[in-house]
C-alpha cells in the first residue's frame, strides 16, 4: 500500500497547486478593489509561472539529497505564507513579490516532488502513474474555481488569498507527509512475473546535459507546450475572433480544455507504457499539427472549434506526462529530480513564447508556425536512442518500456 499512499499525497499536492491556472478569476476583483490596470494585473501570473520553473531546479537538486517529503513540506509552507502575505498587498510591487515570486516559488519547490517519488515507486507503470500525478494539476484550476469564486464573492479577493493560503498551506504539507522514496532495490510483481528492476546507470545531471538526446527532448518539449498553450490561453479570444461565437459561449471551451487536458495526462501516459514514450509523442505532435493547420483557415463553426480545442487540451496534457517519465527511462530515477527540473525550463520558457508571438503575428499564422514545430518534433524523435555510456549499455536490462527504440 506503500506505493498507492505516495500516488494520494501526489494527488492532493498537484490539485492544490494546479489552482495557480485560475488566476484570471483575480484579475477584475483586482482591479475594481485598486484601480490598477489590466496588463499589469495579469502580470502576477507571469511571475509566479516563471518563478514556479525556475524553484523546479532548486527543488529537484534538494529533493535528490534530502528526499521528497522536506521539500514538498517547504513549498508547501513558502506557497501558503505567500498567499498570505498576499493578502495584506496594497501595491502591485507586493503582490508580485508575494504572490509571484514567494507563492511562485512554493509551487515550484513543491512541482518535482511528487513526480519524481512517484516514478520511483512505479517502475513498470511510468507512464501511467505520472499521467495521475500531473492530472492532479491540470485539475486543480477546474476544481478551485468555483471555490475562488465564492470567496471573493462572500470575503472580498483580498480575504480570499487569506482563505486560500491557510488551504493550500495544510492540504500541501499534509500531502507531502505521504510522499517517500522506494528502496534502493526495487522488486515489483509485472504482471505473473516477479521482476527485480534496477537501474544500471543513473545519470547525472552533468552526464545528461552532455548527451545529444536531451537537447532534442527539450526542444520537442518546448515547441509541444507552446502549441498547447498557445491555443489553452487564447481560447475565449480563438473562439470569437476565429468562430464567430458569443464571449459566453466561447467561454465553455475553458472547461472543456480543462477536462481533456486531464484525461489526457493519464491515457496517454497509459498508452506510452504499452507503445513506447517516442511513439506516443509523434502521435500526439502529429495530432496537434493537424489541428494547428486546421484552425490556421480560420473556417471553424462551434462543433469544429470544441473539437479542435479538445483534442489539443488531451495533446498538451500528454505532453506534461511523457516528458517527466521518458526523463526517468533515458537518465535514471536517482536524480530525476534535478534532472527534470532542467528538462521543465522548456516549459516554464514556453509560457511566454505563446503570448509573444501572438504579440507579432495574427493567429492564423501563429497556428502554420506551430503547426510546422510539431512536424519538426517528429523528425526529432525520430533521431532519439536511448542515451547509453560505458558503463551503462542498457538502462533496463530486463525490461524494454520504449519499444520504439
Amino acid at each position: 500500500m506503500k506505493r498507492w499512499l505516495v500516488v494520494l499525497g501526489a494527488i492532493i499536492i498537484q490539485i492544490n497547486l494546479g489552482a495557480v491556472y485560475a488566476w484570471s478569476l483575480f484579475n477584475q476583483p483586482l482591479i475594481d478593489k485598486f484601480g490598477w490596470n489590466r496588463e499589469d494585473v495579469v502580470i502576477t501570473f507571469s511571475i509566479t509561472i516563471a518563478t514556479f520553473a525556475f524553484f523546479t531546479i532548486i527543488a529537484g537538486r534538494l529533493q535528490d539529497r534530502i528526499g521528497p517529503r522536506w521539500v514538498a513540506t517547504i513549498g508547501g509552507l513558502l506557497l501558503g505564507v505567500g498567499l498570505i502575505l498576499a493578502s495584506q498587498a496594497t501595491t502591485l510591487f507586493q503582490l508580485y513579490f508575494f504572490y509571484g515570486v514567494i507563492g511562485g516559488a512554493g509551487i515550484g519547490m513543491t512541482y518535482v516532488c511528487p513526480l519524481s517519488a512517484c516514478v520511483k515507486w512505479f517502475p513498470d507503470k511510468r507512464g501511467l502513474i505520472s499521467g495521475i500525478a500531473v492530472a492532479g494539476f491540470g485539475l486543480g484550476g477546474l476544481i478551485f474555481q468555483p471555490i475562488i469564486r465564492f470567496l471573493i464573492e462572500s470575503a472580498g479577493v483580498s480575504n480570499t488569498f487569506l482563505y486560500l493560503g491557510f488551504i493550500y498551506l495544510i492540504l500541501v504539507v499534509l500531502g507531502a507527509q505521504l510522499l517517500i522514496n522506494p528502496p534502493a532495490e526495487l522488486e515489483k510483481t509485472v504482471g505473473n512475473n516477479n521482476i527485480a528492476i534496477k537501474e544500471s546507470k543513473q545519470f547525472s545531471t552533468k552526464e545528461m546535459l552532455s548527451s545529444y538526446q536531451f537537447y532534442l527532448l527539450w526542444f520537442m518539449f518546448l515547441f509541444g507546450s507552446m502549441s498547447g498553450l498557445l491555443v489553452i490561453s487564447y481560447a475565449v479570444d480563438i473562439g470569437v475572433e476565429l468562430a464567430s461565437l458569443s464571449l459566453e459561449r466561447a467561454a465553455s471551451a475553458v472547461m472543456i480544455i480543462a477536462l481533456f487536458n486531464a484525461a489526457g495526462r493519464i491515457l496517454l501516459g497509459r498508452l506510452s507504457d504499452s507503445i513506447g514514450r517516442l511513439n506516443t509523442l509523434m502521435i500526439i505532435y502529429g495530432l496537434t499539427a493537424i489541428v494547428m493547420f486546421y484552425m490556421s483557415t480560420g473556417a471553424m463553426n462551434y462543433p469544429m472549434f470544441i473539437l479542435s480545442v479538445s483534442v489539443i487540451g488531451f495533446s498538451f496534457g500528454g505532453f506534461l506526462a511523457l516528458f517527466p517519465t521518458i526523463t526517468a527511462d533515458y537518465y535514471g530515477t536517482k536524480n530525476m529530480g534535478s534532472n527534470y527540473g532542467l528538462m521543465y525550463q522548456a516549459y516554464g520558457l514556453s509560457a511566454f513564447a505563446g503570448p509573444f508571438i501572438i504579440n507579432l503575428i495574427p493567429f492564423t499564422h501563429a497556428f502554420i508556425l506551430s503547426a510546422l514545430f510539431c512536424l519538426l518534433a517528429i523528425i526529432m524523435a525520430k533521431l532519439i536512442v536511448v542515451p547509453k555510456t560505458k558503463s551503462a549499455p542498457n538502462l533496463f536490462p530486463k525490461m524494454d518500456f520504449n519499444k520504439n527504440n
